[in-house]
């Protein structure tokens, strides 16, 4: 059930927005149309004929002091379900309020991440009107904005701002928009601070305590498939995609239910069952840290569920709040403490002064009775006896005087020893905070030392990088003109090579065509000799064209000349 102060903020924030005047009255016609909205977004009947009842001794202009809160609380919210949807509820009141309270130009955030920080703004105001955010909740929620974002917590920001702010401590929500949007405390990209505040928002908005993929055995088919698992403080929901837009199934988590381990099998790892009352689930984890994580979220939401406990940051903000209160209280007890210290100071100083003017009178009665002796000795044997009475009297009320001195002694001391234990403490106090500002300034000193030996490292593993760079190129220079040098001899070697070939079959032609010549010419010229009855010997010249012996001398010619050109060549 959504709590009714957690609604009263953001119907708040409308009533105010249209609230021109700020005078507390909005028109009777605007107030008809924001009921109307409520009703519908709240799944609740609208009854214009209470509206109008509630209002009816004015019916021109603002309206009557009857006021809209008591009609809000009657009509509207004492209906209230569980049913409808609150992320829309909050899209009315803030649509009739952003726009008219801040300029959307000036922030480095879009209007849904803006209105996201609104909603995170209602969760974590006081619950006073109108609605501020102290200090400390500004804190909590830039440091789990910076979590998200994966950066550190910055306290010399902080504390700058605070130096900004002077005496102020608390913020209104679009002062709080426009912090964060102007990106003060961070110095990311948009996309990565819109990741960080959607992330925080879902953890404390919509309860999302922890979300992944995982496997999940199916019930009827008992195959393993991959699903989209969110984890809230009362069930695990489960999706196809974690875009959420085909929802599979919830697991209702109750003080009965219980989490286990089991050991892995059927090929799968990092296994653990979820047992309700009428069925159990069987999970994969990716490994065995984020097995062990889902374990304890999942016993956390289940304890939670047995002790009657809302969300976790519901229950830190609730301690938060009660801290608060509690230092508050000793505040005023000690400053109430002190000024009683104070009265009782000035009351003794009083009784002090006071008896200070008994001496002085008791010394002025003194002087009197000198006087007195002096001017009556020679009454003094008809008064002896009355003056022996006034010793008396004088003597008690020296007594009396010594007495009273040795209590304001005491009480001085008293009050010496309650100084010096107040100094105690505030020297104690003092050495304190002096011992946690240098234990800050040390592991400042620390990670800023860090910090310088890993940028020198850096730097050196970069100048090492940056000659081994310039090695490779000048080696790579150095092969590209090798290359290119044995390029130029391999060119000139083939066209040497195509020279000589040229010239060698120039050569081969030029002999071919004198052999043809010197062959042709031999053969016309020789005269025709009677041969010998020998058979005829077949030639390349003719039949008969040579004798035996010539033929010998020409083919030891024809040898020699072929012998000498090929070692021409």
């Amino acid at each position: 059930m959504w709590l009714r102060d957690e609604l009263l903020k953001s119907i708040w924030h409308a009533f105010t927005a249209l609230d021109a005047d700020h005078r507390g009255k909005v028109s009777k016609s605007q107030l008809k149309v924001l009921s109307y909205n409520l009703c519908t977004v709240m799944k609740i009947p609208h009854d214009p004929v209470a509206l109008e009842e509630h209002f009816k001794d004015d019916d021109k202009g603002p309206l009557s002091n009857q006021g809209y809160m008591p009609y809000l609380n009657k009509f509207i919210l004492d209906k209230v379900r569980e049913d409808f949807d609150i992320l829309e509820f909050n899209k009315i009141c803030w649509t009739l309020c952003f726009h008219k309270s801040i300029c959307p130009k000036r922030l480095r955030i879009s209007e849904d991440d803006a209105f996201k920080v609104w909603c995170i703004f209602n969760f974590l105001s006081e619950d006073k009107y109108p609605l501020v955010i102290v200090t400390e909740e500004i804190e909590y929620f830039l440091q789990k904005l910076m979590e998200a974002m994966g950066s550190g917590w910055s306290e010399e920001k902080c504390a700058e701002y605070r130096l900004q702010m002077n005496s102020r401590t608390c913020l209104t929500a679009w002062e709080l928009i426009e912090l964060v949007g102007t990106g003060y405390f961070s110095t990311v990209s948009r996309p990565t601070l819109s990741l960080a505040i959607n992330e925080v928002f879902q953890e404390l908005i919509l309860d999302v305590l922890k979300q992944g993929y995982m496997m999940k055995k199916g019930h009827k088919r008992k195959n393993w498939t991959e699903r989209w698992f969110i984890l809230r403080p009362n069930s695990m929901s489960y999706y196809v995609g974690e875009d959420l837009v085909e929802k599979k199934g919830d697991i209702i988590l109750d003080q009965n239910c219980c989490v286990e381990s089991l050991p892995d099998k059927d090929g799968k790892k990092c296994l653990f069952i979820i047992k309700c009352t009428d069925i159990s689930f069987e999970i994969s984890a990716s490994d065995k840290k984020k097995k062990q994580e889902w374990i304890q979220a999942i016993q956390k939401c289940i304890q939670l569920r047995r002790l009657g406990l809302s969300s976790p940051h519901r229950e830190s903000r609730l301690r938060r709040r009660e801290l608060r209160q509690r230092q508050q209280v000793e505040e005023e007890d000690l400053v109430e403490r002190m000024r009683e210290l104070q009265a009782a100071n000035d009351n003794k100083e009083r009784q002090l002064e006071a008896m200070k003017k008994m001496e002085e009178a008791a010394a002025k009665a003194t002087l009197e009775e000198l006087r007195r002796k002096k001017t009556q000795l020679d009454l003094q044997d008809r008064y002896r006896l009355d003056l022996e009475k006034e010793k008396m009297v004088r003597q008690q009320m020296e007594e009396q005087v010594a007495q009273k001195s040795s209590e304001l002694e005491q009480y001085l001391l008293r009050v010496r020893e309650l100084e010096n234990m107040y100094h105690q403490l505030k020297e104690a106090l003092e050495d304190e905070r002096q011992a946690k500002q240098d234990e800050e300034a040390m592991r400042k000193l620390q990670a800023r030392l860090l910090e310088e030996e890993a940028a020198k490292r850096t730097e050196a593993e970069r100048q090492e990088m940056v000659a081994e760079q310039l090695a490779k190129e000048r080696a790579l220079q150095a092969a590209q003109l090798q290359l290119e040098r044995l390029e130029q001899e391999r060119r000139g070697a083939l066209e040497q090579y195509k020279e000589v070939s040229r010239k060698l079959e120039r050569a081969t032609n030029k002999t071919r065509t004198w052999k043809d010549k010197v062959a042709k010419h031999e053969g016309l010229v020789r005269l025709i000799q009677p041969g010998h009855k020998a058979p005829q010997r077949i030639t390349n010249w003719g039949p008969a064209s040579f004798t035996d012996a010539e033929l010998e001398m020409r083919k030891k010619s024809w040898q020699e000349s072929k012998n000498q050109g090929a070692e021409a060549q």
